[in-house]
């Protein structure tokens, strides 16, 4: 397969029309941390971004930066957090779930769609995307979108692109939205809760006045090992339910007392304070129990997101049935199952129960087997498929970029 290697926006417009000329569709690639994502593709080359790497702009005081798609997500991580700063989205790191060396690009983070444990307070990605320039299936340049939070130039055709996976755009420079740091951080760990009670729980503290900012749940397991950050809350031979609530430390403990002693039906609550809070999220945000490289790191991981009050009973459903372990982000509206190795990953029994649910689920770790005959994204009604093959077909009518990622039938 060629790689082609692009020094600026212009080398994309004419990589992507010389495809076009000889259909042959391109995979688009940063630093290929989630290539094992979707389904197998059906291209002839690879579209390598990864020298767009430069920071064009910073600009602290007016909480933005613009950067190009192939910049390193942790230098960029790196560079705000130097001013405090962050993004409030948390991305989410894949690199110890599938095994890969590298936490990727700033397009592949935006291309994925990925938000973290804030996602319940702050939003996902695309609220925090502002402007794009980008190089269509058509090979044109174009920009969407623009360098303020507030900005009124029409359709916000940037945010289309996240979740996309590469399939509509080349995205070659990006600006993005940066919030302060809070100053401190709390976190009040429950034990010892199934997952019903859980849940329950996640969704008193949710629903209390004490801003809570990520609820999530790690359930007793005798399968997976330790994990650092969670195994000093005795996971996992013991559940752990995790609240946490940020702001000026004053504020950030005194609501932790506060909801802790809300939240005293559920049994007593230990406060974790700053670093060994911010260790045990990292841990549940990157989906360290089910690490490539530990004990659950050959079975199939579903990411599936449906109703926050639907969760315990999904999730108690899909471990009970498969003999699989699951974990819960967002108050219950994230659940992450990994379930034992199957031909199909147990598509058919996920997808039938997450719909009845009211949600979708995305088998994000599988071989390229099984990724080749099961569906890698959720099925979508008629409807809503009819229209987002409307949207494809006007960016990318020629299907060069990314052929077949997020379509079985697009491979062919």
């Amino acid at each position: 397969m060629d790689t082609l290697k692009i020094r600026n926006a212009a080398d994309v417009e004419q990589a992507v029309r010389a495809a076009i000329a000889d259909q042959q569709p391109l995979e688009i690639l940063g630093h290929g941390s989630r290539r094992l994502i979707g389904q197998p593709m059906a291209t002839n080359a690879v579209l390598d971004l990864s020298a767009l790497n430069a920071v064009t702009s910073y600009e602290p005081n007016e909480l933005i930066i613009t950067v190009e798609a192939g910049a390193p997500l942790s230098d960029v991580m790196s560079l705000i957090d130097s001013k405090n700063q962050q993004f409030a989205f948390e991305p989410v790191d894949t690199a110890t779930l599938l095994g890969t060396a590298e936490t990727g690009t700033i397009g592949g983070m935006i291309g994925a769609g990925f938000a973290g444990p804030r996602r319940i307070q702050a939003g996902g990605v695309r609220d925090h995307l502002l402007g794009a320039h980008a190089v269509s299936g058509f090979g044109d340049s174009f920009k969407a979108g623009g360098k303020v939070v507030k900005n009124v130039t029409g359709y916000d055709l940037c945010k289309l692109l996240a979740g996309s996976w590469g399939t509509l755009a080349v995205m070659t420079e990006v600006t993005l939205k940066v919030m302060p740091r809070p100053e401190s951080e709390r976190t009040l760990a429950l034990r010892g809760l199934d997952d019903l009670a859980a849940n329950r729980a996640m969704t008193a503290a949710l629903g209390s006045p004490f801003d809570v900012s990520a609820a999530g749940h790690v359930p007793a397991s005798g399968l997976r090992g330790e994990v650092k950050g969670l195994e000093a809350l005795g996971s996992p031979r013991q559940a752990v339910t995790l609240l946490r609530l940020e702001g000026i430390t004053a504020s950030a403990t005194h609501r932790a007392a506060a909801l802790a002693q809300a939240l005293s039906p559920f049994g007593p609550a230990e406060i974790l304070e700053d670093a060994v809070s911010a260790h045990a999220w990292r841990s549940l945000r990157d989906v360290e129990p089910f690490a490539a490289a530990g004990a659950l790191g050959a079975w199939p991981v579903w990411r599936i997101v449906c109703p926050p009050a639907s969760g315990g009973a999904l999730g108690l459903a899909l471990a009970g049935e498969s003999g699989g372990e699951v974990i819960y982000d967002w108050g219950g509206g994230l659940i992450w199952a990994a379930l034992p190795p199957q031909t199909d990953a147990h598509a058919g029994q996920v997808r039938r129960r997450v719909s009845d649910a009211g949600g979708h689920a995305t088998l994000l770790r599988a071989p390229e087997e099984v990724r080749r005959n099961v569906d890698v994204f959720h099925p979508q009604a008629r409807g809503l498929a009819d229209l987002a093959e409307r949207v494809r077909a006007s960016f990318d009518p020629g299907r060069i970029l990314n052929r077949g990622r997020m379509n079985r039938a697009g491979a062919a």
